[in-house]
Order: C-alpha cells, then structure tokens, then sequence
C-alpha cells in the first residue's frame, strides 16, 4: 500500500511538471535511507538537471506540487534534507486506511490477472517409477505458483504433464510378459514395475537382442497394438492411482493430466510446419532445426523417425494455446533444462509466433542431503511418501511431548507434518539448491512452518475468547510504534503478492509470513491486548484478526495447512 502511495504520488508530481513544463521528468520516490527521515523520500536532482534551476528553487516546487496531490491527507510532515524531499506519513490516517481496506482480505479477489489464462506445467513424474523427493520441488512450486495466480485474477490451468511414453515402456512390456509376475504387480505395481525394468537391463547385458525386442514392442505400441497398449494404460492407470497418495497428502490438484503419450498423434503436424516452413535441416540422418551460433541446433527427429522432447513439447505447447489461449506458459522445471527452453523459445520463434516470450521456465535447484543430491538412500529412491509420513511421525511425537490430551492429535499431526515439509522449501528462493533435514524443518521455533502454524493457533486462541466489532476502533493506538509496525506489514500484503508473480517465487510470501508473525510475536510480548477498556479490547483483536487472516491465507497460498489448535 506504501507502494500504491508512492506511485501514486510519482504520477501526480510527474503529470505537474508535463502541464507546466511540457516536459517529461522521472521523478523519483523511493524510501529515506534511515527510517528517522520519514517514510518516503523524493530525490530531486533529476529535476534540477532537466530544467536547470536551483536546488533550493526546485525544492520549492516539488513540496508545493505534493501539497496538491490526491494523498496528502496521508501525509503529517514534509521536510527538506539537501537535495531530499522526505515525507513522513500521518500513522492515524495511514493506519485507517489499511485496516479499512484489509478487514475482508480473505475473500478478496485482486483483478490484476484481468482473467487472463494461464497455464502452469508442474510435478510431471514418469509412471512406472516411485514419486521420489526429487519431484517435490516441481510439485509445491508450480501449486504455490498456481494458488498465488488465481488469487490476483488469473484463470490458471494446472496440468501435470506425465512422462507416459517412450522405449522404456517397450522394455517394462517384455519384462511383464516374459519374467513378471501378475500378482506380485498388482498387489504392488511401482516397486514391482521398477524391479522389472531393472532386470531386463541387467539380462540385457548379456542379451543385446532384448533391447531391440523392446524397441520393436514401442514402435508396435506407438502403431496402435491392443495388448501392450491394454498394458501401457494399466501401467498408468496403476501408477497414478500411486500418485494420487502423495497428491492428496500434499492438497496439490491438477486440470489435466495429459502426458506425453496423448501428444503421439500430434507431432507430424509439427514435423509438417516446420519443413514447410523451410526450418528442417538434415545432419547425419536426423533432422535439425538451425537456431544460429548462440546455442546447439534442435534435434527434431531422430534418423530413424522418432521424435524428441522437444517435438512433444512443441505439440504439446501449440495444443495448449489452441485450446486455453494462454496469457503465459509455466514450466515448472529444474535448472538443469535451461538449455532445452531456451531451445523451445528460439524455435517458436523461428515458426513466426509471437508469444515465445509468454513461455516462461521457472527453475529450481536441487534437494540436498548432507550437502549431497538427496536422490537415494542405501541404493533405493527416497519415496517422497515416505518422507512425508516421517515428517507426520515427528509431529506427532512433539505433540505427545507438548499436548497429549489434543483432540485429533493424528489429523494435526498431519497438517504439521506435510505443511512444514511444503514450507522449508518454499521459503527458499527457487533457484537455490535446499538442505533437507527433518528435524530442523519440523522445529516449532525458528523459520519453520510449524512456527507460522503456531503463531495462528494463538492468536485465534485469543480471539475465539474475545468478541469485537470493526467499527469501534481508536486508531490513536495504531500510530504507536510497535503497533504501526504491524499496520506497515499488513500494508505490504498485495505488494507481496504482486512481487511473488513477477519473480515466480513463492519464497517472498513465504519470507514476508515470517516477518509478519515475528512483528506480531514481539507486539503480543509488549502489549496486553484483553483490557478491560472495550475500545482499546476490541482496537487490539480487530489489529491481531486481520494478521491472523492474512497469515492464515499467506500459508494456504504456498499450499500449507492451517489449524487451530496444537
């Protein structure tokens, strides 16, 4: 809201200086360097330069120009400091403000998105492998993401794009058919399914002649045979039934889960436009598409005519803009792809689209154990479900320990558990690689989630205590310094919000949550908040719902869950 204020008064000052000048000046608005200067600062060198007048005679000008803009009512002092124009806010009129315009913030629908489409491609593991922790990233990122569109306006399509297809199918057929075992699948598939793939690779050690039996099962896959296709869809079928556990444990939802396999019958179409359009280029056999001396050729088409990821991510790319007109693409992917989008782009735009720059790869580092790519474990695959149920275990251990007597200790246990899983990784800004440790990220002190948990279950407990009304407030109070540091934090909300979108990182909700419950943890220390006077009472419960509220829906943004007691 500080931000709303300042642009508002940049595009004031700036359209006086047009009408009086006829010239255009970049006017600065910025924060003073120490918080004692005020609240805004204006800089007016810029101005000085452009129309070549003298400091004291510019000064003059500007404050006389912030006496008539819209927000001077928000205003109690503007000083001068050198070339600084530095303006503090009035805390009464400010805080009156803020909280008018944050009392329903949790059914409040921000039109930013204007509901615009956009498509976000997240989690995507391969079915026939365990749902490992290295999917977990992919997966809480692109459903954060997802959350904090639709919650600025945007009409947001969720789609987990399966790795369904390819020759390791054809080699999990003939393993099935010639050393699997239907119960044992059945009774188990992902483990069963990978043992299988396993063994075929080690007898086809011995056996080279395997591997171009299971090529010929893809190929006679791919054209439409019924058993192995019966197969193939069981094998999905089964799989994500598999996945469907971690999803619901995890809250995360999808609209489609289209896979690669579903885009089979589209990539000729755009094998098809890209030689049409002069942009095939046959090296070695294989068809390329040139995209210059700044990066490697796309590989569109093997020798032997199959295709690439690429190809399937251009299918599946011109599918999606067909059919949801998308404002902007997400892929949710890690930082090793870069390449391969960066690729994606230079060839749509090559085909003559104007919308590469609507395609947007929001990578993400690595989960570290130890310093080391968490990825196995004594030679297995870290099941992601698996680290979930311990993160519950612990959880409920620290509630046995703290509240024993808590009704529904399991189901609470549970929302501790997976939300501070979800939120040791998202308050870390995407790019970085994560140290996973359990422990550390189930503690119910420091930068956790069950911190963030904590700090709500509190304040509803005072509040489910306490009856107070909106309208009965003394907004006097609210201009004491520790309370106007909560009224600043609430302001920054939909500016979070808005930053959160521009640098696809829900890591800054997550840090401003932190924030905000460490203003309002050391605010419950200084003041006693159920007095006996009702004004000053219900002044104090109105301030604490509201950063109750937004903390409550910060935590549901990033996925997390919210509980009222633990």
């Amino acid at each position: 809201m500080i931000n709303k204020i300042k642009n508002r008064l940049r595009e004031e000052l700036e359209k006086s200086f047009k009408e009086k000048y006829n010239q255009e000046i970049n006017i600065v608005v910025e924060e003073p360097k120490s918080s004692s200067l005020g609240d805004i600062s204006i800089p007016v060198f810029s101005v000085v330069k452009v129309l070549r007048k003298g400091l004291d005679s510019v000064v003059e000008e500007v404050t006389t120009f912030i006496e008539n803009t819209s927000v001077r009512s928000l205003f109690k002092e503007i000083n001068r400091v050198g070339g600084f124009i530095n303006i503090t806010l009035d805390r009464i009129a400010f805080s009156k403000m803020v909280i008018e315009e944050n009392v329903d913030v949790l059914s409040k629908k921000y039109s930013y998105g204007n509901n615009k489409t956009v498509v976000i491609d997240y989690s995507s593991p391969n079915i026939a492998k365990p749902f490992s922790v290295g999917h977990l990233r992919s997966t809480i990122i692109g459903h954060a993401l997802g959350n904090i569109l639709d919650k600025l306006g945007y009409k947001v399509v969720r789609i987990n794009h399966l790795g369904d297809f390819g020759t390791q199918f054809g080699k999990i057929i003939y393993a099935y058919l010639n050393f699997g075992n239907k119960d044992l699948v059945d009774k188990n598939p992902i483990e069963e399914l990978v043992k299988l793939y396993v063994e075929f690779h080690e007898m086809a050690k011995d056996k080279p002649e395997m591997e171009d039996k299971a090529r010929e099962i893809f190929k006679e896959l791919e054209q439409g045979n019924l058993e192995y296709k019966e197969l193939w869809e069981h094998f999905r079928e089964v799989s994500l039934a598999e996945y469907m556990k971690v999803y619901d444990m995890l809250k995360v939802q999808f609209d489609s889960y289209n896979g690669e396999a579903f885009y089979n019958d589209k990539m000729q179409a755009v094998v098809d436009e890209l030689k049409s359009k002069n942009l095939l280029v046959k090296d070695e056999g294989a068809m390329i598409v040139d995209l210059g001396e700044s990066m490697p050729p796309a590989l569109i088409q093997k020798s032997d005519g199959s295709t690439l990821y690429i190809t399937r991510d251009l299918a599946a790319l011109f599918y999606r803009k067909n059919n949801y007109d998308f404002e902007e693409a997400l892929y949710v992917v890690g930082n090793e792809q870069k390449l391969h989008f960066e690729q994606l782009k230079a060839v749509i735009r090559k085909m003559g689209y104007d919308y590469a720059d609507s395609i947007h790869h929001i990578n993400f580092g690595l989960v570290l154990q130890d310093g080391k790519k968490m990825s196995t474990r004594k030679g297995k695959i870290v099941k992601l479900e698996d680290v979930l149920r311990e993160a519950i275990a612990l959880s409920l251990d620290y509630i046995n320990e703290k509240n024993p007597d808590l009704d529904n200790k399991e189901e609470i246990a549970e929302k501790i558990g997976v939300s501070a899983v979800i939120f040791n990784d998202l308050k870390n800004y995407r790019t970085n690689e994560i140290e996973f440790n359990l422990n550390d990220m189930v503690n119910f002190v420091g930068q956790t989630g069950p911190y963030l948990q904590y700090t709500s279950v509190r304040i509803t407990s005072v509040l489910e205590e306490n009856d107070f009304v909106y309208d009965k407030l003394d907004y006097n109070l609210y201009a004491l310094d520790h309370s106007f540091e909560l009224i600043k934090a609430i302001a920054q909300y939909e500016e979070i919000l808005l930053k959160a979108k521009e640098e696809y990182s829900p890591s800054v909700i997550a840090k401003y949550l932190l924030g905000l419950a460490s203003y309002f943890n050391s605010f419950y220390a200084k003041e006693k908040i159920v007095v006996e006077d009702d004004i000053e009472r219900n002044t104090k419960l109105c301030l604490i719902s509201i950063i109750r509220n937004i903390l409550n829906e910060g935590m549901e943004l990033l996925g997390m869950q919210v509980i009222k007691k633990m």
